[in-house]
């Protein structure tokens, strides 16, 4: 039986490189013997993530445009040319069967070599509102594997195919690790309780706001496991008390959207896709800093079949208190969202995206 031999990439956010590594953990399932490499951004934290998941990665010397004059905008073209030139020494060295991209940086480069190299290339496009990289790269690609519908404006009809963007398996049914995990966080079973993730870098304006609402939403009867991330760590960890654990990261992800009551979150495609499994009550922040206001149109696609709410940064202090108060006490409420936001789940993303690169190989 042939070897097969894949390349992968994804990086910069968690967002784009836990769906790779699911997609080879997929792969590696139906191909024991395969080869697997990734290729990620030199400076980005793929580096670190991906050898964590057991993969070997290469870096290239990328990044993006700032939206402003700079320095590191300047230097742009150099970058891209010397990411070509690596993507092609590094793709005809492996000799990979498919490329597949599931955005970040180093993707775009890695996948455009590929296409000009003729091999088979599958692109994840996570985000309702696709950047310009993959718009692109979607004119040569064999397989655009998406999460949202109504994508044809942007992508070649013929090749998209509706999967979802693969989200951690430990997620499906966690209702019944709810009482293991009210334990494992040592919370009282009483009371509500709220999670806070900001994405693991952490999310300022979100870390401000409950810094600002803490006595309020603790005078409620909540409790808070609040997730401010490793940059910010250092100057929330004096709010850790009886109802409040301040965390810079966490672990097992499973047991805290089990425990969790109601959910304040960012709308980075990963964390909606992982939040329509969850099917917990949530509450989206959306970051207004990503290129094209992605989370905004992502956290909209829920909002419009009415799976979520939605406060955008400039409407927090007006209404944030109003809007949490009224969600956590009308329990109707709170089931209605559930119900709404778990009917929007594609649980086997991961499975249906392997489906399609197989088909490129057999």
């Amino acid at each position: 039986m042939k070897q097969y031999k894949f390349i992968l990439s994804g990086g910069g956010t968690g967002g784009h490189i836990y769906p790779a590594v699911a997609i080879a953990n997929e792969l590696k399932s139906r191909f024991p013997d395969a080869e697997f490499l990734f290729v990620g951004a030199q400076d980005k934290m793929e580096m670190q993530k991906v050898p964590q998941a057991g993969y070997a990665i290469k870096g290239l010397w990328i990044a993006g445009l700032q939206r402003k004059l700079t320095l590191q905008n300047a230097m742009f073209p150099l970058k891209l040319m010397s990411s070509l030139w690596k993507s092609r020494k590094i793709i005809k060295q492996f000799k990979p069967d498919v490329v597949i991209g599931t955005g970040g940086f180093a993707s775009g480069p890695l996948l455009q070599m590929a296409n000009m190299l003729g091999i088979p290339t599958v692109i994840q496009e996570q985000n309702s509102f696709p950047g310009i990289t993959n718009k692109l790269l979607s004119k040569k690609a064999n397989a655009i594997c998406v999460a949202y519908e109504n994508l044809e404006r942007f992508f070649p009809k013929e090749k998209m195919i509706l999967t979802g963007t693969p989200v951690r398996q430990d997620l499906i049914a966690i209702e019944s690790k709810r009482t293991e995990a009210i334990e494992y966080f040592k919370l009282d079973s009483k009371k509500k309780t709220l999670l806070v993730l900001g994405g693991s870098l952490g999310a300022r304006r979100i870390n401000q706001l409950i810094e600002k609402e803490l006595k309020n939403i603790i005078s409620q009867g909540v409790q808070i496991i609040w997730q401010c991330g490793k940059l910010y760590f250092e100057e929330y960890k004096k709010y850790n008390s009886e109802n409040v654990q301040v965390v810079a990261f966490i672990e097992k992800m499973d047991f805290v959207y089990a425990a969790a009551d109601i959910i304040i979150s960012r709308a980075g495609a990963s964390s909606v896709s992982e939040l329509c499994i969850v099917g917990k009550p949530v509450i989206f922040i959306p970051s207004p800093n990503v290129a094209e206001d992605h989370q905004t149109k992502n956290a909209k696609a829920i909002v419009d079949k009415k799976g979520a709410l939605l406060l955008k940064e400039s409407q927090l202090d007006a209404e944030f208190s109003l809007v949490f108060e009224a969600l956590l006490k009308d329990t109707g409420k709170q089931t209605q969202l559930s119900e709404n936001i778990k009917e929007l789940a594609l649980p086997e993303a991961t499975k249906q995206i392997a489906d399609e690169i197989v088909k490129l190989i057999k």
